[in-house]
């Protein structure tokens, strides 16, 4: 009875086997398929893992009535992930995957992606698995491992964001202008003793007072503009007119002589306008006389400068507004009075703005905090600034770019959001938020700020750094143009640019263990030993946390000696 079972099951075995002859071969086979997988290690970009596999069916080998399923797996110590799955078939199998030919054979590229998960770098391999079908049978062939795990270099990514101050606009010496008119009787250009107790001359007085005991005050010149009013003869207004002028400076070369005040010989610009006209429309429009549209429209009529004085004349003697009003103050020298004051020296403004902030104004503040070395100096000032001038947004952002230099990343932004509360489109404040977002990994928040904060240096940077990110490695190139930086090498590297990758790193300021760690990983993909050598001892020299790192990383998969871990 046992010697009938076991022939059974004999049987039966050879029947199977039988049935799945040339799944058998084709298992057995395999390696003729050539298959080869592009890059030789997978490699994270972006927050996936992409593969490329080619391959080759030679003749004869794909048996006619056979399906095959072929499922590319990444497999790690606590999980696996299947890409997904690409089906063959013979020809003669019933079904929709992809024909293979008996005689003639048939290449392939297969390429798939998955989502990364962290666990993936630790000890990870990719292997095929492999299901043949031929009829209702069913063959699992053993997993055929193509390559080592994942490449995580592009996590690499330092947080070099570029933050961007908004500036002052902090003038050392001011320009300012004092104006005054004298006012004159009629036909007279005599300055009168009552015209030179007006408040505008008293205030004349003061500035060339200040100008003669303080040596930031410098008067740089006079503009003098003398008119005459239109009711007059027009020769005798033009010379009216060159009188005032005249009066006017004699008046003010008297001042400034009581004051001691020296002038250059240009100071004086003397310029005789004659009648006043238009100061004459200004007045009558906006004056609350009845009547004032219709006498101007008359007035206008007369193309006769002439005929129009005379009629001025006649309309004054009924418009008495006109006659002791608006006529009188045409009759004047217009006085502008240039002059520059120099502001603080630097260590005054030091002084000022550590001992007593608030007298200093907004750009004077703002100005200062450059002037001090120490970061913690600089956000002292630009708090002090935020604090007195709570309504202009230069203040609070400079305060959160001192603040992220100084690694407090909280307190920077809220002082960007207090900025940006002030004006929500300020291209620095957009740029400072971007770049925060993109260090808490809010890709594309980061990306969308920057896209609003348009262009400038830090703003391109930053999008470069986001590029990196999302796996887009020749725009990161693009954007980081200009800089030395890691993470500009690390974009040339992923991108397939080792020598130029080395080269930025050899030319950046930047001894950091993160350059050497990255000048190893260019080492390596240059076949460099010695270079690998160096520079992973240089690393971990500086930095003995990345040994367990560059104990794993795949990047050195072939240079266990010269690791020496």
């Amino acid at each position: 009875m046992l010697r009938n079972s076991a022939s059974f099951v004999a049987i039966a075995a050879m029947i199977f086997l039988a049935g799945c002859a040339g799944l058998g071969s084709m298992e057995k086979a395999i390696e003729t398929l050539n298959l080869k997988v592009n890059p030789e290690t997978l490699i994270l970009r972006g927050d996936i893992v992409e593969v490329e596999i080619t391959g080759n069916f030679p003749a004869k080998y794909f048996a006619k009535k056979v399906r095959l399923e072929a499922t590319p797996v990444l497999v790690w110590d606590t999980g696996e992930a299947a890409f997904a799955t690409e089906g063959f078939q013979g020809e003669e199998a019933a079904g929709n995957y992809t024909v293979v030919p008996f005689e003639a054979g048939k290449s392939f590229t297969y390429t798939a992606s998955i989502p990364y998960e962290a666990a993936m770098e630790d000890g990870a391999h990719l292997e095929l698995r492999l299901k043949g079908l031929k009829g209702d049978k069913v063959v699992d062939f053993d997993p055929y491992v193509l390559c080592n795990g994942v490449i995580t270099t592009p996590q690499l990514v330092q947080p070099d964001d570029k933050f961007a101050t908004t500036p002052d606009r902090f003038q050392r010496t001011m320009s300012y202008t004092l104006g005054d008119d004298i006012n004159y009787a009629y036909n007279s250009s005599r300055v009168t003793t009552a015209e030179t107790r007006q408040d505008g001359w008293k205030a004349m007085k003061e500035l060339f007072a200040l100008a003669a005991s303080a040596d930031s005050v410098s008067l740089t010149g006079t503009t003098i503009e003398a008119f005459a009013s239109p009711e007059g003869e027009i020769t005798l207004n033009e010379d009216l007119a060159s009188n005032r002028a005249a009066s006017a400076q004699k008046a003010l070369m008297k001042e400034l002589k009581r004051k001691k005040v020296d002038t250059a010989e240009d100071f004086y610009t003397l310029m005789a306008k004659g009648e006043d006209w238009n100061g004459f429309k200004r007045l009558m429009s906006a004056s609350d006389i009845t009547d004032k549209d219709l006498i101007l429209r008359v007035l206008e009529m007369y193309s006769d400068k002439s005929k129009r004085e005379e009629e001025i004349r006649n309309i004054a003697k009924t418009y008495s507004e006109i006659e002791e009003t608006i006529l009188p103050s045409l009759r004047r020298s217009s006085i502008a009075m240039n002059y520059t004051v120099e502001g603080y020296t630097d260590e005054e403004l030091i002084a000022l703005a550590t001992t007593a902030p608030a007298t200093l104004t907004v750009e004077e503040l703002l100005f200062s905090a450059t002037l001090f070395e120490s970061v913690n100096d600089k956000y002292t000032i630009y708090a002090a600034c935020a604090d007195a001038y709570s309504s202009d947004l230069r203040g609070h952002n400079n305060a959160g770019v001192c603040l992220m230099e100084m690694g407090r990343r909280n307190q920077a932004e809220e002082a960007f959001n207090a900025a940006r509360s002030l004006d929500p489109n300020n291209k620095a404040v957009l740029n400072n938020l971007g770049a925060i977002a993109r260090q808490k990994g809010k890709t594309d928040e980061a990306a969308s700020m920057f896209a609003k904060a348009g262009s400038g240096a830090e703003v391109s940077y930053n999008k470069g750094l986001v590029a990196i990110t999302r796996g887009n490695y020749g725009a990161a190139i693009s954007n980081m143009s200009g800089s030395t930086t890691a993470n500009l090498a690390l974009a040339k590297l992923l991108n397939g640019d080792a020598n130029g990758a080395k080269t930025t790193l050899e030319n950046a300021n930047d001894d950091s263990a993160m350059s050497s760690y990255l000048l190893a990983i260019c080492c390596a993909r240059l076949g460099d030993g010695d270079g690998v050598k160096r520079n992973i001892t240089d690393a971990l020299t500086k930095d003995g946390t990345l040994r367990g790192k560059a104990q794993t990383d795949l990047e050195f998969q072939n240079f266990s000696s010269e690791l020496g871990l």
